[in-house]
């Protein structure tokens, strides 16, 4: 099997109220540890890579990596380019091998959004590329994208029924009240603003700033409309903490394969416990 667009992985969750995981991976051990996670569990498996990822390991080699992986496990794995500004990129990607990608205009005045976005669509449809896009502002930092508290933006239901009209988009990320990166207290959903979004568009919704979010919530986001969840921070921060505590207990280790084993498997098990959460174990 190769990697697959997200599409009908989102239309089936949608249909059958559980939430794809989507995780944000930086290399081969962090990309191991998700996948391995996803084959235990039987679950369909989101790789996701931000801008700042492919410039770190490298287009070809993160797409290479991600095929092997589907052609060795039996289940479906779409390999994801998450919030790209540049259409440029984009498309580079696409051309790359990548089935699924996320255009981020939210930054930009709502009728760009919707130019940017409907371009992206466009584009990526005639290669059978899923488009994922946000309206509204989530806050917190992923990659350059830095977005203060105060300057959060919630979804509009009515709006983002206008916005999946005129772009066609596959996808939609909705800010109801989530962030990147960690949180300093417990972030408040806005669950009622999720279902009323659901009740009224027909495709399935993305939710950004899933790490730190306690189960239950995520839980009832899913319960309330949300086919797709993102996690990255609580992937990244245990990885490296895995890592200096090898190097604290043995100070002389010098072997790559020594001290990133254990960190991938920290990985693989905050991976599990998020695809149990998600509801997609044993769906494959």
């Amino acid at each position: 099997m190769d990697i697959v667009s997200n599409r009908e992985m989102l239309i089936e969750a949608r249909k059958n109220k559980y939430a794809v995981p989507a995780f944000n991976i930086h290399n081969l051990e962090t990309m191991k540890g998700v996948i391995e996670a996803a084959y235990e569990l039987k679950s369909p498996l989101i790789i996701a890579t931000t801008p700042g990822t492919v410039k770190y390991a490298g287009l070809e080699f993160l797409v290479a990596m991600a095929r092997a992986a589907a052609k060795k496990y039996d289940i479906p794995i779409a390999l994801h380019l998450d919030h790209c500004t540049d259409v440029e990129l984009l498309k580079q990607c696409i051309q790359a091998g990548y089935k699924s990608v996320m255009i981020d205009a939210s930054l930009k005045s709502y009728e760009e959004n919707i130019s940017i976005t409907r371009e992206v669509v466009k584009y990526s449809h005639r290669y059978e590329v899923s488009v994922e896009a946000e309206l509204g502002l989530v806050g917190g930092q992923e990659d350059d994208r830095d977005i203060d508290e105060k300057d959060t933006t919630l979804t509009d239901p009515h709006i983002a029924l206008d916005f999946i009209q005129r772009t066609n988009v596959d996808s939609l990320a909705v800010a109801i009240g989530t962030a990147h990166g960690v949180y300093k207290s417990e972030p408040k959903l806005d669950f009622e603003r999720l279902s009323k979004i659901n009740s009224m568009v027909s495709i399935p919704l993305v939710l950004h700033g899933a790490s730190g979010v306690p189960h239950e919530s995520v839980i009832k986001a899913v319960e309330n409309g949300i086919s797709k969840v993102n996690i990255a921070t609580e992937l990244k921060i245990p990885f490296a903490e895995a890592i200096k505590e090898y190097f604290k207990e043995n100070p002389s280790a010098n072997d790559p394969r020594y001290y990133l084993t254990p960190a991938k498997d920290m990985v693989k098990k905050i991976a599990m416990e998020k695809i149990k959460v998600c509801g997609s174990a044993n769906r494959y």
